[in-house]
């Protein structure tokens, strides 16, 4: 057995940080063997707990090894109908990877790549899979089509309900189409995976802002619907709350990047959305979100690009991958440093000043807090992307009597039930921004919990 992985090929830093395609290259089928020999296939599989969707690992590994590709689709499939995305951008290493056993004495398992390897196979293939749907007759809404809903319309359509997807935006998907770029997730296998949902008989319906366009109360007593998933994630802004933060140049991520990866920024004048950034780009926080923004505003021909954090290397929340890559594409990491305030001229930011920090005692979450020091440094700049987290937007807790939500917006739930019988919730919209299998994890058991529910109050 090979003690080192099988590394997937990726393209080279200084071609990759000009264009958009696909950083990461996936495996052959060659490669794909060899790391799928190194699982030990143990009786009692810690990375089969781990996942938030509960994929049987070892089993679609195992048909790897023996080149039963079809039939490792199969057995993914059986949990998650999105193996081609989550093969790509869910954080493996602080969950099926994190608690492979191999991982104690050497490398663990690259299971993420393998996941990838055999979605894109199936995509490659076209592979579908029939699935007999035993018809039931009581309508289900869901708002949002981000990893949240799609999981859970997935999981209520098997279990035979007629399931309506409403989106605000005019693409389907959610996060996984404005929030996380082509290099990272190309938008085709988005499209793709997601007619996997289509195929099962769930429908999607597009430019519909539950709150504006609907509110929940029509969708309960007008449309008849005996249940709703809300599902719509975590798209509003947190902001820094410093002098100067409304100067022209200075960005939220949640924009930026929905500029860039959802109307085709990177394709002015192709797509009329420009995006000016100039050639000196900070990115304020530490997240895979911070991390996406940097590596756009390189691609997008920044000169010099440079991520401010106020904690040091060994804190940052990013994934380790992708602070890898945004290093080996020359992004600079500014540490220890945090901005208070932004300096322009003629309304136009300049510059941003920031004080120099130092680590004091651990916070709640066992990180060392950031203490100020007093003194203080200033950077030239263009423009600026401020990535410090996000949070619920409130137009559906506006526009809807009784929904209760806690002080940071999020829904409040027990067991996926919100306050208002009948209506459930999941991923980002309750948690606050976390990752797309987390997200799909809350989708698929609210699904339990809704079937449970209109079962309970059949006639």
């Amino acid at each position: 057995m090979r003690a080192d992985r099988v590394k997937m090929p990726v393209q080279d830093p200084d071609v990759r940080n000009t264009n958009f395609c696909e950083v990461a290259l996936g495996l052959d089928l060659e490669h794909a063997k060899m790391e799928a020999s190194r699982c030990l296939d143990c009786k009692n599989p810690r990375c089969v707990a781990a996942c938030p969707v509960t994929i049987d690992i070892p089993g679609f590994i195992q048909h790897i090894k023996e080149e039963q590709i079809e039939e490792a689709y199969h057995t993914i499939y059986q949990s998650n109908i999105l193996p081609a995305i989550c093969g790509r951008v869910c954080p493996q290493e602080k969950q099926c990877e994190g608690a492979c056993i191999l991982g104690i004495k050497s490398e663990s398992v690259s299971i993420g790549a393998l996941e990838r390897f055999v979605g894109d196979y199936a995509l490659e293939q076209k592979l579908q899979v029939k699935e007999e749907i035993e018809g039931q007759e009581e309508r289900v809404a869901i708002i949002g089509s981000g990893p949240a809903g799609i999981a859970c319309s997935a999981s209520l359509r098997r279990l035979g309900y007629q399931v309506d997807v409403y989106e605000a935006l005019h693409e389907f998907g959610g996060v996984l189409k404005y929030g996380i770029p082509d290099f990272r997730l190309p938008k085709d296998i988005v499209d793709k995976e997601i007619q996997n949902a289509k195929d099962l008989g769930v429908k999607f319906h597009k430019n519909v802002i539950v709150g504006k366009s609907i509110t929940i109360e029509q969708l309960l007593q007008e449309m008849n619907y005996k249940s709703i998933f809300i599902g719509s994630g975590a798209g509003l802004p947190k902001s820094l709350g410093i002098p100067g933060e409304n100067l022209t140049g200075i960005y939220f991520a949640n924009e930026f990047l929905t500029r860039v990866n959802l109307m085709k920024a990177n394709r002015f004048p192709e797509a009329p959305t420009p995006v000016r950034i100039g050639d000196n780009v900070a990115i304020v926080g530490g997240g895979n979100v911070a991390m996406d923004a940097a590596r756009t505003a390189k691609r997008l021909g920044a000169k010099n690009v440079f991520v401010l954090y106020r904690r040091d290397m060994t804190a940052l929340p990013a994934r380790r991958e992708e602070v890898e890559h945004a290093i080996e594409e020359h992004i600079d990491f500014r540490l220890l440093l945090n901005p208070v305030e932004f300096i322009g001229e003629n309304y136009v930011l300049k510059q941003v000043r920031c004080e120099v920090m130092e680590l004091g005692e651990p916070d709640e979450s066992g990180r060392r807090s950031p203490v100020g020091t007093n003194t203080y440094k200033t950077f030239d700049i263009d423009s600026c992307v401020i990535s410090i987290g996000q949070s619920p937007n409130p137009i559906l807790k506006t526009a809807t009597e009784g929904l209760e939500t806690d002080k940071r917006g999020r829904i409040v739930v027990n067991n996926h039930q919100t306050s208002i019988p009948g209506v459930f919730a999941g991923g980002d919209v309750v948690s606050g921004a976390a990752t797309v299998i987390l997200a799909m994890g809350a989708g698929k058991e609210a699904a339990v919990e809704i079937d449970k529910y209109i079962r309970e109050n059949r006639g």
